[in-house]
């Protein structure tokens, strides 16, 4: 810990000299604390979660970025502002609002990685490179799995920033996350108990390299089982290089992958929206499972709703936890007494935790990818580090015995909007089901574990099908996208097409179908 705390104030004189050419730290090339390649990496890691500060606002870019798309279509959350129950929950899709992730994410993120690339690759500072490539995947991977084909690989080349197909992304994504990790290997062999990133490193919990190289294995699991059922070779390689590596993947109450709120300028985006807008209340799917499960995460996720009287309710709602169904066609300020979300500000932003390991070896295991371990046996460990994450891990043994079922949903203003549990899964494993049956569950907890993650819980989701939401209500979306099916992707930027046609042109060339909402992404190959 000394050598840390040492590293995060200034460079010793002694780490200076031992620092030579053969270790990647020439003398002459040493920049104060390595502010020079440092700094850049934080515009990143604020950037994936959107809270950089472009001289627009901090928060309202992460609301049309994710929190009215993925976060709603996920089954996490629904906005009870009147004038925007009219667009994306009904599948009327706002193109200002779902342009907002690309042209964010490549105005000012995609060009931070870019030069982080460039100078630590050229300037010989291999740690913060392998970080590098480790954050361009952590980016990008959203980006892809919400818009489909991207450009990633080209951009900014000489030749052209020209794009690439979904299968090709994560064939680059996995080179480069396999690159990102022997460059940090390499200096850590060559450097022990050397951490010259951590005063840069607002993403993992013990700020360490070895915690970079987790959360880089982690990840590659993560984006091995996206393509699972579409290459299930490449995905089964890729499960066995992360088992090969001998990387160990993150552990329960020492990793989380989140952005930090202390000390770092971030400020959690969903909490403004939350606290300040009151704009994120639960959404009637995650009501139906958490309430019917009778989950001890609730409370940890949820505030109990506070509407009482004025004649409006249909059943008194206060002290429950009551949502609200995406597609209502009414106005929404009515439910402004619902259940609305813990989060604020001050909440980092979780990206990736143990739990969701877990549930990706149960999913490996099932599939026959993972021989070491059982389905069962990694299902229910992830139930037991999602439970400890939120501080409740004493309520898990009865929760894995539990055959408790989802709720149907009531809603407390209509009962046009009511609707029957999607499902009878319950928490408790049965070794007698079928696979199906077990992948169902394992998702579903999952999904439950990701909060509030929406872009990686709506991934899954449209990936598996499962958990199996609700449906919208109302579907106003010209027949683009089934109601049945639900929605698929993110259109690309309307005005790419003028702009840009070339590469608009192609991008919908290797989508191969229209760049609306309904079509299918290349992983997307179940249902």
């Amino acid at each position: 810990m000394g050598s840390l705390i040492g590293l995060s104030s200034a460079c010793t004189s002694s780490f200076e000299k031992d620092n030579t050419d053969e270790t990647g730290f020439p003398d002459d090339k040493q920049d104060l604390d390595f502010n020079k390649y440092g700094l850049k990496l934080l515009i990143v890691q604020k950037g994936i979660y959107f809270n950089y500060n472009w001289g627009a606002g901090l928060n309202w870019p992460f609301q049309v970025m994710q929190n009215l798309g993925a976060d709603m279509f996920a089954g996490y959350f629904h906005d009870a502002k009147d004038n925007f129950f009219m667009h994306n929950s009904t599948y009327n899709l706002n193109d200002s609002w779902t342009s907002a992730n690309w042209i964010n994410t490549y105005g000012y993120i995609m060009p931070a990685i870019y030069t982080s690339e460039e100078l630590t690759e050229t300037e010989n500072y291999p740690s913060f490179l392998g970080i590098t490539k480790i954050l361009k995947v952590a980016t990008m991977h959203r980006i892809a799995d919400q818009y489909g084909p991207l450009v990633y690989s080209n951009f900014g080349s000489k030749t052209g920033s020209d794009p690439e197909s979904l299968k090709d992304a994560y064939d680059h994504f996995f080179e480069d996350l396999e690159e990102g990790i022997q460059l940090i290997q390499d200096f850590v062999a060559k450097n022990p108990g050397i951490e010259s990133y951590y005063k840069f490193d607002i993403l993992t919990a013990t700020r360490t390299y070895d915690e970079w190289l987790r959360f880089a294995n982690s990840l590659r699991l993560r984006l091995a089982m996206r393509i699972s059922d579409v290459d299930s070779a490449k995905a089964a390689e890729m499960v066995q290089k992360c088992i090969d590596s001998k990387i160990d993947f993150l552990e329960p109450e020492t990793h989380l992958i989140s952005v930090s709120t202390v000390g770092s300028g971030y400020n959690n985006p969903l909490g403004e929206i939350n606290k300040a807008w009151n704009e994120a209340y639960i959404n009637a799917s995650m009501e139906s499972f958490l309430v019917g499960f009778n989950d001890p995460r609730l409370p940890k996720y949820f505030e109990k709703a506070t509407g009482s009287g004025e004649g409006k309710y249909l059943f008194d709602i206060k002290g429950t936890y009551k949502g609200i169904r995406q597609g209502i066609n009414v106005s929404h300020g009515n439910y402004s007494g619902h259940s609305k979300s813990t989060i604020t500000q001050s909440t980092n932003a979780i990206l990736m935790t143990p739990a969701e390991v877990y549930f990706l070896l149960a999913e490996a295991a099932l599939k026959g990818y993972v021989t070491t371990g059982s389905a069962r046996a990694f299902y229910e460990e992830g139930v037991k580090a999602s439970f400890m994450q939120w501080g409740v891990g004493n309520q898990s043994d009865a929760y894995l015995e539990s055959k408790a079922t989802p709720a149907d949903f009531k809603d407390a203003l209509d009962s046009r909007f009511d609707a029957k549990a999607m499902t009878d899964i319950t928490p408790k494993w049965d070794e007698a089901d079928t696979n199906e049956r077990k992948l169902e569950r394992i998702i579903t907890q999952k999904w439950i574990a990701c909060y509030p993650e929406g872009v990686e819980a709506w991934s899954e989701q449209r990936r598996t099908g499962y958990p199996k939401l609700f449906k919208v209500y109302e579907n106003n979306s010209n027949g683009t996208i089934d109601t049945d099916v639900m929605i698929r992707r993110i259109p690309f930027p309307a005005a790419l097409q003028s702009d840009n046609p070339d590469q608009y042109n192609k991008l919908l060339e290797l989508l191969g179908g229209p760049n609306n909402g309904g079509t299918r992404l290349w992983w997307q190959q179940r249902r």
